[in-house]
């Protein structure tokens, strides 16, 4: 297990570097002064390319080349680098991480394999039996999480579970016991992925409903809250981005200012988190690291209005920001780039 490091740059590796949010990581991580990323691993290379041949945007910009993974190579990577970085399918990820941990490296996994601490309902959601029933696991949203810089593995939140939690966390202690907040939320294709697929694709897709209450991120923000959520994500057909509306009732004796109050003590020094005076669109935070929050409040009903990149905020850059905690740099560090890759 590592440590907090002193050195002037951390050694890294990223599994998945090949996928939307993997090549975002990769870039962050390129971009970042202080991690080096040595080795970029894709699960779909059979043989080693420039990461340039699939992403001819960063021609001349990043030289970095994928490899295929094998296990022969654990040993070499421990030698070599201090922290991976996981942007792969959630049963690889399951398998791989904790083969990483035991061989002393610190682990930010990006995939949904560690998320639920519920056995059963990782089984329903995932599919697959959960492979370390380990509540030590830490689970970093990162503006409510304080990593102490020994953990061994931590799971990044899903894109939607991050949006939500964001946006409701602050007034948690407001809403009726008898609400169950309504999260309506929209994303972007690249939240699907890279592979290809015909209700992915641009031609294919209209405004649509998908998953109703039985999306694998419903759980994840109720474990987050602690309490049930009524969850309905829609697939749009843009690149990036999520939007989210979320209902919920207060309780009688809540004011605009205690709202507003708790908004500020939870935020005023995230620099990533921007209170918004109107809704949020997602051509505000694409390319972006923030997350733009917005109420309105119409009686007991209390209206958030959130939006994050999914691949950013909802992703790598939370990945960066969470790393950025535990080896007790800035939370902004290597963050400032605007734009993302695809």
């Amino acid at each position: 297990m590592q440590a907090r490091t002193t050195s002037s740059t951390i050694p890294c590796a990223v599994f998945g570097a090949s996928g939307y949010s993997g090549v975002e990581l990769i870039w962050l991580l390129h971009n970042h002064p202080d991690f080096d990323v040595r080795y970029s691993f894709s699960s779909s290379a059979r043989t080693a390319e420039p990461v340039s041949q699939l992403y001819p945007q960063l021609t001349d910009r990043l030289d970095l080349i994928l490899q295929p993974w094998h296990p022969d190579l654990l040993s070499e990577l421990a030698g070599q680098v201090q922290v991976c970085f996981l942007a792969l399918p959630h049963e690889i990820s399951a398998e791989l991480a904790p083969q990483l941990t035991a061989a002393g490296l610190t682990v930010f996994d990006l995939s949904g394999a560690f998320r639920l601490r519920d056995a059963s309902i990782h089984q329903s959601a995932y599919g697959f039996a959960l492979p370390l029933p380990d509540e030590s696991i830490a689970y970093g949203l990162a503006e409510w999480t304080e990593l102490s810089g020994t953990e061994a593995l931590i799971a990044v939140p899903g894109c939607y579970p991050t949006a939500a939690a964001l946006a409701l966390l602050p007034v948690l202690p407001f809403i009726s016991s008898t609400c169950t907040p309504v999260i309506n939320a929209v994303s972007g294709v690249s939240g699907a992925g890279r592979k290809a697929a015909v209700h992915t694709s641009f031609c294919e897709v209209s405004l649509q409903a998908y998953g109703v209450g039985t999306h694998r991120h419903q759980p994840e923000i109720a474990q987050v809250l602690g309490r049930p959520v009524l969850f309905v994500p829609h697939l749009g057909n843009f690149k990036r981005g999520i939007l989210e509306t979320i209902y919920v009732e207060l309780n009688d004796d809540v004011t605009a200012e205690q709202i507003n109050t708790a908004f500020t003590d939870a935020y005023a020094h995230r620099p990533l988190i921007r209170m918004r005076a109107c809704p949020p669109a997602i051509s505000d935070v694409a390319g972006t690291p923030f997350c733009d929050i917005h109420w309105q409040r119409h009686g007991r009903q209390l209206v958030l209005c959130v939006a994050i990149d999914n691949l950013l905020k909802g992703a790598a850059a939370q990945a960066v920001q969470l790393a950025n905690q535990y080896y007790g740099l800035p939370d902004t560090a290597g963050l400032n780039t605007i734009g993302g890759v695809i």
